[in-house]
């Protein structure tokens, strides 16, 4: 499909997504009452659309069914949606009893909004909207199909409700969000319905609990708690990287956890970030910040000695634990967390050095992301709304990436997101898409001019001068947390050999093996693979039943033959048999699948 293609049917489903809201709306009021029902937002988002409502009762199954089949009658009325500004006046006049909607006016006058409550690009005056199909209106700014008739009334389907603060404020009501989905066809619809179901197969959470790997504990929210399993597979993915990146000439530091307040003042985190920390005032005079992140730390230690443009580019890399304030109602597993950390790395850079070095840290998206199956596009964030330093600095830093991205994706090959970036600079994201097809934002490559600024960082030229170098923030993993959640979804949690936290499970048939086994193991952890033995009463078949459901790539039966010969008899993940062989050939085999960091087994 070509890009004009791909965006053509992008506007189409964002269209009949939005309009599937508002009729998902009507068909709410229909069903509680007009009375009884008011009404906050309901936009159109990746793969459906939501609305979020304050309501007597959280709807139950019988009331979805029923909503749905309404929607799919106003459908078919083919009722068109008819837009018209409206005055101020006319706009509290019209939801003079929708609380929620009134504030939304008040909101967009006074802070420059659209109908739906998202910022205005810059100069731009707000107005009032609504459209209305049928006779339902609500306050939009669009936009919709032409009539409810051109949606596939066989393409929609109501999926399931949520809480959900009002605006996102844990300290607001708590609303009732209808989520549903929409599309173009009934089999589009039936496809995603089946990526729906292989996706609750793979819920991270289920697995990580399933497969021993991780845990959360009420007592600290978003922060987990890595498990054996869990903490072999973590370390092994810390290990490639610190491999990686040494052998690539980056120095590895680790800062403190905490700093006080001046720190994050001097980098502008206080100012912009503050609401997202975790703040421990420690006296009356005295107050620390909990890192959420490493930049100003690095800063620091660059700032330790004098450094010359012979020691650029300075490539320091950092794998500390962080921690970010978020809310409640948006922690999600691994995926969405409070404590994490990541494959960080600053790269203090001369002007000259920067292309380049971006090309270096693409070779190592490529080898990283390759390796685990994913593929992988860039998304490009310009000057967000809030941000520190001069304009003129931001479009010289805006075009060296879009430069950068021309050459290495293809000029049309990436995404811009308008006002994306960090506050500190524009910036370059790793968007992975997993073999669902969905959509992660991963690791991201900043562009700073900024921070090395205001912490006064200097290197001397080659003419003598002093010279504030450039800053290259960038993460490959993201943070780490998250990429093991999205590898246990992308993998079913069956990882590839490399990593997998129990590479092998020695199955002996009866009591009079176990010894072998223990022998075996013995060896192979020497030949450092990680293997156990399942000296259970269970039965063979059993303990092998029990190897796959853990995932683990090989299974070395053992009985009175295999230890006569002193061999192994060889059986894989996907339950094929590859029959008895020596151990040496066993783990010859194994090595070979971990040094080529194969996905096969």
């Amino acid at each position: 499909m070509s890009n004009a293609d791909a965006s053509e049917l992008a506007d189409k489903l964002h269209r009949i997504r939005h309009s599937s809201a508002h009729i998902m709306a009507q068909a709410v009021r229909d069903r509680f009452g007009v009375e009884a029902v008011s009404f906050g937002i309901g936009p159109a988002i990746r793969d459906g659309f939501y609305y979020d409502f304050d309501l007597p009762q959280v709807p139950d199954d019988e009331d979805l069914a029923w909503i749905e089949n309404r929607m799919k009658e106003i459908i078919k009325g083919k009722h068109p949606f008819e837009v018209r500004e409206v005055s101020s006046s006319e706009a509290r006049e019209l939801f003079k009893d929708e609380a929620y909607k009134l504030e939304l006016v008040e909101k967009i006058l006074s802070e420059g909004l659209d109908a739906d409550g998202n910022p205005l690009p810059e100069g731009q005056d707000p107005k009032l909207t609504v459209y209305q199909h049928d006779d339902f209106y609500d306050l939009c700014s669009g936009p919709h199909v032409e009539h409810t008739g051109q949606i596939d009334p066989r393409a929609i389907k109501v999926l399931r409700t949520a809480g959900a603060y009002w605006r996102g404020d844990e300290t607001r009501p708590q609303l009732t969000r209808i989520y549903g989905t929409a599309w173009a066809t009934k089999k589009d619809l039936f496809e995603h319905i089946q990526r729906l179901e292989e996706a609750k197969k793979r819920d991270h959470r289920r697995l990580g609990k399933e497969l021993d790997l991780f845990h959360f504990e009420p007592t600290a929210p978003g922060m987990p708690y890595w498990l054996p399993k869990g903490l072999k597979l973590f370390n092994t993915l810390v290990d490639f990287w610190r491999e990686e990146h040494e052998e690539r000439g980056y120095d590895e530091i680790s800062s403190p956890l905490i700093n006080e307040k001046a720190l994050w003042e001097i980098s502008g985190h206080w100012g912009h970030y503050k609401d997202n920390m975790f703040i421990c005032p420690v006296s009356e005079h005295v107050t620390y910040g909990v890192k959420p992140m490493n930049c100003p730390n690095a800063m620091v230690v660059f700032n330790l000695k004098s450094r010359s443009y012979k020691d650029l580019p300075l490539r320091l890399s950092d794998c500390d634990v962080l921690h970010r304030n978020e809310r409640s109602g948006t922690l999600h597993g691994l995926l969405r967390v409070q404590r994490f950390q990541q494959d960080d790395a600053h790269i203090f850079v001369a002007p000259d050095m920067i292309e380049a070095e971006y090309k270096r840290v693409f070779d190592i998206v490529e080898k990283f992301y390759t390796i685990f199956g994913m593929k992988y596009r860039f998304r490009l964030g310009t000057r967000p709304e809030k941000f520190i330093g001069d304009v003129e600095t931001w479009d010289q830093a805006e075009a060296i990436l879009k430069r950068v991205l021309d050459d290495q994706a293809g000029p049309g090959n990436y995404h811009i997101e308008h006002g994306d970036g960090a506050f500190y600079g524009p910036k370059v994201d790793i968007v992975m898409e997993d073999v669902l097809g969905r959509d992660w934002q991963m690791g991201t490559i900043q562009l700073d001019f900024q921070l090395p600024r205001r912490f006064e960082c200097k290197y001397v030229d080659s003419n003598g001068e002093f010279q504030t170098p450039i800053v290259i923030h960038r993460v490959i993993y993201g943070s780490l947390e998250r990429f093991i959640g999205i590898l246990i979804e992308h993998c079913a949690g069956a990882f590839p050999p490399w990593i997998a936290p129990e590479q092998v499970r020695i199955v002996p048939i009866t009591d009079r093996h176990v010894a072998y086994g223990e022998k075996v193991k013995a060896e192979l952890r020497k030949q450092k693979i990680r293997a156990t033995v399942d000296a259970s009463d269970n039965r063979m078949n059993a303990k092998v039943r029990a190897a796959q459901l853990d995932k683990v790539p090989y299974v070395f039966v053992i009985g009175d033959k295999e230890q006569e010969a002193e061999q192994i008899a060889l059986r894989l993940r996907s339950g094929k048999n590859e029959g008895a062989m020596s151990v040496a050939d066993a783990v010859a085999r194994i090595h070979d699948r971990v040094a080529t960091k194969s996905l096969e087994l």
